[in-house]
């Protein structure tokens, strides 16, 4: 195998210092004050996409501590991307599958961070609606209802939509929290709290092979709460497909 050229020896070792100072130390033969030219650039313009991407729980941590989160990242995450706009979800997967909380960590963390993502990735999303075969003005309850991809249901252990400064619950809630953020018509992204039977329909309707009528879809959440009437089901779910049309959630209907 032939040998590593002696200038990506350099390079390897000027990046690994850039990346973790504290214990990886700069290359001998270059001067230490063009070292930290790089090591404040490079780490400022990462640490505030992050500030300014997740600016509630930013505001839960100590200066200090949150140093120690994003440089953990920083330093230990190889990102898949080199897109700013997309330095977020690095974050995210790290928090996800390479973070071990601290005590210094709020037991939310992931969570809020993944609600404060959300919005972020869906103002930014590229998807459009199809609206192939969709008739906006149809009977949602005998045609097969669409959602807009622009459209998240969320489901959450943490009320995450209220965590600040003056609330930070330190356990899950006795229920899940469901929220719904979506991309309206005008491209302002909104966020609202839903109730289970909400949640459900939209994660029927958003289900791979799904292809049910409304009605269909309401009496099996009847069937899945055994509603004693199961016709107010009915007419809960006929409002509620109702409003999520008005809102943009709901594209129409499409035919069977």
């Amino acid at each position: 195998m032939a040998e590593r050229p002696a200038f990506t020896d350099i390079q390897l070792r000027f990046t690994a210092h850039i990346r973790d100072p504290d214990r990886v130390p700069p290359p001998a033969d270059v001067d230490d004050r063009r070292m930290a030219v790089y090591r404040d650039l490079l780490y400022s313009n990462v640490a505030g996409f992050i500030e300014g991407a997740f600016p509630v729980l930013r505001s839960l941590y100590e200066d200090a501590a949150w140093q120690r989160l994003v440089r953990g990242f920083f330093a230990r995450h190889r990102c898949r991307t080199p897109l700013f706009l997309e330095i977020s979800q690095e974050f995210l997967r790290y928090l996800e599958a390479e973070y071990t909380p601290s005590d210094a960590d709020p037991p939310f963390l992931w969570e809020l961070a993944h609600y404060e993502w959300v919005g972020l990735a869906l103002s930014v999303a590229e998807e459009e609606p199809d609206w192939t075969g969709i008739d906006a003005d149809a009977d949602l309850l005998e045609t097969m209802p669409v959602v807009s991809p622009l459209a998240w249901p969320l489901r959450y252990r943490f009320p995450v939509h209220r965590i600040s400064q003056d609330f930070r619950p330190t356990q899950s809630g006795a229920e899940p929290t469901y929220l719904l953020v979506w991309r309206d018509g005008d491209d302002t992204v909104r966020f609202d709290k839903i109730n289970d039977v909400t949640a459900r329909l939209l994660s029927l309707l958003r289900g791979a092979g799904t292809a049910a009528r409304g009605r269909d879809l309401l009496e099996r959440i009847a069937r899945e709460l055994r509603h004693p009437e199961p016709e107010l089901v009915m007419a809960s779910g006929r409002e509620i497909l109702a409003a999520l049309r008005a809102r943009g959630v709901i594209l129409g209907g499409r035919g069977r």
